[in-house]
């Protein structure tokens, strides 16, 4: 019998998928490669609208899958992973300021976890002080729920 530690559960974990909009532009996207080998005959054409909506839908999907999860004391946010003790205070971000945030406010230096689509974030301090980075700033469409979490992570 295998004795296994138990899996801790993501206090908080979102996707941030790509709109529909762009599913609909890949599909385009893949009628216009069939279109533009069209003159050569019914089989290039069918692979030209196979390859290029795969291409398309690809690199739709890759965009969309950014994660934001926390889980085990960590903030697991697209390749990055910190430890929930090198963070400080999160700011849970409207619109307005979100918006300020990714233009005039933005500092070099950040850790932007950005997805235009999404409209409002967090920004939360990284207190660690041999990091170079000021604050981590991620698009989440929860920023209430994930301040929340990283906040429980944070006393727990």
């Amino acid at each position: 019998m295998q004795s296994s530690a138990p899996q801790q559960a993501p206090q908080y974990a979102e996707r941030l998928t790509a709109p529909r909009s762009w599913w609909l532009v890949a599909a385009l996207a893949g009628v216009s490669g069939g279109l533009v080998l069209l003159p050569l005959g019914v089989l290039p054409m069918l692979g030209g609208l196979l390859a290029a909506a795969a291409l398309a839908c690809a690199a739709v999907s890759s965009y969309g899958s950014a994660r934001i999860r926390v889980v085990a004391g960590s903030l697991v946010a697209g390749d990055a992973r910190i430890p929930v003790s090198a963070l400080g205070q999160a700011e849970a971000l409207d619109a307005a300021d979100a918006r300020a945030w990714r233009l005039h406010k933005a500092d070099p230096r950040a850790f932007m976890l950005l997805r235009s689509y999404v409209p409002t974030a967090v920004r939360i301090e990284v207190t660690d002080p041999e990091d170079p980075t000021p604050y981590l700033y991620l698009s989440t469409r929860d920023p209430k729920g994930l301040a929340a979490a990283l906040e429980a992570a944070r006393t727990a």
